[in-house]
Order: structure tokens, then sequence, then C-alpha cells
């Protein structure tokens, strides 16, 4: 029931649409019974059995209701068939039962109308309260996550939630209430008979709970199985060329297969014990009215306690309650479908976002002087990517980070930009600490351009203007130009406006980098941080990308990553790290003359 409680804010914009479902379901239920209820006077005209009443009936209590029911409707009837035919009496009763009806299902259709509206529009809040906190959480969530279970969760589950969680409308509106008057127009007809009928409800209540055992326990390991199976075909659609290049089909294929087979049990038991729901119910629904009629005909006949036309009506009141009775078994099963997919959907949108802007966070909108890292200390996980680590970088000034692989250079980009927070120590920014300045602030004094060049699947311009959504065509044009892209765009059937594919894959890799360039050159921000921005691009490519990012590097504040040193000679400081610790600083000539790390370094890649 807490996943329930959790579901409850996102229906308050729709208040008004739970409200009228409500009146309008209430309204079916009584109308789905008075609609059964108007067999009986087209009963009693068929076989003869209108009592001539001529003297309008008083109603004289909720005791006498029968009574004045069926005298009321007889006095209706002799009334028109005084003068007239008896064809007169059954047209009246005839269009009775038909506007009956015609109520009965207007007032289902309403309901539907707005339980539509509510459930269409839970899902569009779920689903952007979804992207909002995908979008929101830290970059550190996804390094635990797989891509797949998160997709899987955004859409499956919030459409299962939809799907099943309002079925509880049903549950506990609709169909107990059209049981309900049903069974209590059944005790007017005949309390002996509906008493006989109550014994056997509960033993069927029973049964049917006991086949729903467990439900959501399997619901919920199906989805988590179906988060899974998206996940494969996920990497397996990101790194399709060195599955082929590895031989590696055989090993997807029986991972897909794997899951594909444990999701196809699951479902299975799932479905099997969904699908038996409404069998089961119907079957011993017709047991119970079985053995109705030959109790019923009994009383009729034998012991002729009840007539013969209240008996049928009392029957098609008791297969009434069949129809509601099997929804709501099905509704059960679909709720706790549904309280599995809740349980997804609430896990993602209650995680915790430990990187957010402080209330009151500084706002600012410029770098005056420098940025200070002062003895920090950091971890992923167990071990210390950097420890004690400080470095001061002036306005201005170009420093270059390098070292081998997992020396910590690239956490030294995540920190800045609060990608992760420092376990200890502190970053400044012209003296004010990161954590203490509005987050998009922060961020937009920053640039980044990364090794993989993250493009989306739209145009050039649409990619470039990212940071700066009015950007005119010139001022784009004017930093493809500072990113020696220019060259490539133009000749593109349809320049700026040329949709580039997914991830940009119509391009290559140094077109991709050059068009990552040319975004942060339009952002235009004071720092920049190219976080081995080169590394993945043959020797052409590099030429054409290191003017671009020569270009863009004038007048600016850089922190440049480096793997390739020949890119960061002339950088003002390099800083040489080992193992989280920075072991030697100074300019290239400096670093050179020291004989040191940085040397040895220089002289491995000039034999590559």
């Amino acid at each position: 029931m807490s996943n329930l409680k959790k579901l409850l804010p996102y229906t308050k914009p729709y208040k008004s649409h739970i409200i009228w479902n409500v009146i309008y379901n209430i309204l079916y239920a009584l109308f789905s019974t008075i609609s059964m209820l108007t067999l009986l006077p087209v009963m009693d005209v068929l076989f003869g059995k209108t009592k001539t009443v001529l003297i309008k009936p008083i109603y004289s209590g909720i005791g006498d209701i029968k009574q004045f029911g069926t005298d009321y409707m007889h006095f209706q009837i002799s009334t028109l068939t005084k003068g007239n035919s008896i064809e007169v009496a059954l047209l009246f009763v005839v269009l009775l039962i038909m506007t009956t009806f015609l109520f009965k299902n207007l007032f289902n259709y309403l309901a539907s109308y707005h339980i539509m509206h509510l459930k269409n529009g839970v899902l569009k809040d779920l689903r952007k309260s979804m992207y909002n906190k995908i979008i929101e959480l830290p970059i550190s969530f996804y390094s635990e996550k797989r891509k797949g279970d998160i997709m899987a969760r955004m859409l499956g589950d919030v459409n299962e939630v939809q799907n099943s969680f309002f079925s509880i409308l049903e549950l506990i509106i609709k169909e107990p209430l059209t049981i309900i008057f049903a069974l209590v127009t059944m005790f007017i007809i005949s309390t002996k008979l509906t008493l006989f009928v109550l014994i056997f409800l509960p033993i069927s209540g029973y049964i049917i709970s006991k086949l729903a055992k467990n439900l959501r326990a399997q619901s919920l390991e199906a989805q988590r199985e179906s988060g899974f199976l998206i996940s494969i075909v996920d990497e397996t659609l990101g790194g399709l060329k060195v599955i082929k290049s590895y031989n590696a089909e055989p090993n997807f294929k029986s991972r897909f297969n794997d899951s594909v087979t444990r999701l196809l049990d699951l479902s299975n038991s799932i479905g099997g014990r969904n699908n038996l729901a409404t069998p089961l119910s119907e079957f011993l629904g017709v047991t119970t009215i079985a053995i109705l009629l030959f109790y019923g005909g009994n009383l009729v006949l034998i012991e002729k306690t009840l007539d013969g036309s209240s008996f049928i009506v009392y029957l098609t009141l008791a297969f009434n309650i069949l129809t509601p009775a099997k929804a709501i078994s099905k509704a059960s099963y679909a709720v706790k479908n549904g309280l599995a997919a809740a349980e997804r959907v609430f896990e993602v949108l209650e995680v915790e976002n430990e990187i957010t802007s402080k209330e009151n966070a500084v706002q600012k909108n410029s770098f005056e002087s420098d940025i200070t890292i002062k003895n920090i200390n950091f971890k992923y996980e167990d071990e210390n990517v950097l420890k004690n680590f400080s470095l001061q970088v002036k306005k201005g000034q170009t420093i270059a980070l390098v070292g081998q692989s997992g020396s910590g250079k690239s956490t030294i980009a995540n920190l800045l930009t609060r990608f992760y927070d420092v376990n200890e120590g502190t970053i400044t920014i012209d003296g004010i600490d990161i954590k203490d300045l509005h987050l998009q602030s922060l961020r937009g004094l920053m640039g980044l351009v990364t090794q993989d060049s993250i493009l989306f699947n739209d145009t050039i311009k649409a990619n470039i203007s990212l940071g700066q959504l009015d950007a005119t065509d010139e001022e784009i044009i004017e930093a493809l130009k500072i990113a020696n892209a220019y060259e490539f765009v133009k000749d593109l059937p349809k320049g700026i406006h040329t949709n580039i594919g997914d991830s940009g894959n119509k391009l290559s890799g140094g077109q991709k980098q050059r068009l990552s360039i040319a975004r942060a050159v339009l952002k235009n921000p004071p720092i920049m941080i190219l976080d081995e921005a080169t590394s993945a691009l043959d020797t052409e490519s590099e030429k054409f990308v290191q003017v671009a990012l020569e270009n863009m590097m004038q007048n600016r504040t850089s922190i440049v990553i480096a793997h390739r040193l020949s890119t960061i000679q002339k950088a003002d400081t390099i800083v040489v790290m080992q193992k989280g610790k920075i072991v030697e600083q100074g300019n290239h000539e400096e670093l050179i003359a020291m004989n040191g790390v940085y040397n040895k370094l220089v002289s491995l890649q000039s034999l590559e």
C-alpha cells in the first residue's frame, strides 16, 4: 500500500476526473441493477400476470419497497392499457428496458472517459518525473546501473503502473457496487435464496486468492529480467563492431537466449495464473448459479414461495454478479503487477541526489583570478584515486595533466565539473568553494571536450547550439571556423542543417571531435577542460583538431588532460601524475631537463 500512497500525489491534478469517475461508476452500478429489474414487468406482461392496479400506490418505507415497486409498475401498465391493447403495455416495458440499458452504457462510457484522462495524465507526469530524475542524478549513479534497466523502468514499468494500478478504482468502486446493488435487490426478491448464495461467495474468493499468491514477487522478477534483456540489446547495438571482430556472436546470442528463456518461464507462470482467473471465477460462478437453479426451482415449483417471473429476474441478477466478480479477480491480479512495477519506478524516483545546489547557492557568471585545488582525496569505491592532491590554475594559464592511465587525470575533470564530489579537501574558483556555487552557474563557466565525441541524432546546428539555443547561423558558422570544421560542413548537402545520424556516425572521428570543439567554442566559457580530446584520432585528424584546440584556447584558462604529449608542449605548466599524486611540475623544457618521469614518457612516445 505504500506505493499506492506514493502514487496519490500524481493523481491530485486530475482530482475532478476521479470524482466524476466515481459518480458515473455509482450510476453505472445502479442502472446495471435497474436494467435487470425492468425484465420483471416484461415477464408479467408476456405471461399475463399483470394485476390491475387503478389506485396509485403510496410509498410507506424501505421495508415495503418490493411491494411498492411491483404495485407502481402494475399501476403504470394498468393506466396505459386502459382503453388500449396489451401491445401498448408491451411497448412501454420494452422502451423502459431500452432506456435503462442506454443510461447504464452511457454512464459506463462517461466513467471510462474520465479514467482514461486520469490514467494518461498520470502516465505523462510519471514519465516527466522519471526523465527529470534520470537527467538530474549524478554520473556516479549510472556507473552502477545498467542503461537498459533504467530504460525498462522508464518505459515498461511506468506503462504497467498506468495499465494496472488504476484497476483499483474499478476494484473498489464500480464492480463492488454493482455486486452490492444486485445483492440488495436479490435480498428484496428472496432473502432465503440470497443467503444461500452468500455461502458460496467466500469460498470462491478464497480459492481465487490462493491462486494469486506470490504473483507480485514473480512480476517484480519478470520486470527485472526485462530490464536485463533491454541492457543486452543496448550493449549489443553499441558494441556491434567489437562483437563481430572477436567472433563473439555466439556468446551474446547465448546471453540473450538465456535471458529470453528466463523471461518466457516467468511470463508463462504469471500469464498462466492470470489466464486461470477468468475461467475459474466463471466456473465457480456458474456452479453457484447451477445450485441456485436447483434450490430456487424448488422454491418456485414445490414450496411455491417464489413466482416464476421473480425467479428469472433473480437469476439474471445472479448472472449480473458474475461479470464484476470476474473483473475484480482480474483487477486484483493486475494490481499485483502494478505494485511490482511501481516498486521499481519509485526505487529510481526516491534515489537521493547528493550532488545538488545548496540553498541560497552563489550565482557566478565570470572567472576572475584562479582555480585552487587544495589537499583533495577522492575514491570511486575503496581505493584512493587522488591522494592529498593540490594544484593552482591562474586565469589565462594552460595547465596540462599527463601520466599513465589510472593516474587520476580524468578524475580532476570530473571533480571540477562536480560530476563527482571530493571526499576530502576543497576546490575553489576565485576563492569560492564549488560546492557553494549554484550547479548550473558552475558548469556555465566551463566548456568540456571529452575523448568520446558525444553527439546526438540531430542536425549540426542543433548539436553545436546545445549550450546556446538562441545562436544564429552566423555565430554557429563562426564557431565551426574556429574549430577548423567549416571546411567539411560547407560541403555537406544541407550545410549546418544536415542530420549527422545516431551518435554522429555519418561523420569520421576527427569530424565529430571538431564539432564537439565547435560546441564548446560557441558556449564561449572562460574555463576550458579538454579530457584527452585527441587521443582517439589518427595523425591527420589530430593535426586538424590540434589547430582547432589552439584556436579555442586563446585568451582562455585551459586544463588539458593529455595522453599524446606532442599536443601539450606549449602549455604554461605541465603536471605529471602518478597514482593520484603530482611527481613533477614545470614547462616542457624544464621537465625535459629534469630527466625524470616526463622525459621518460616523451622518449617512449617518440619511439611509437
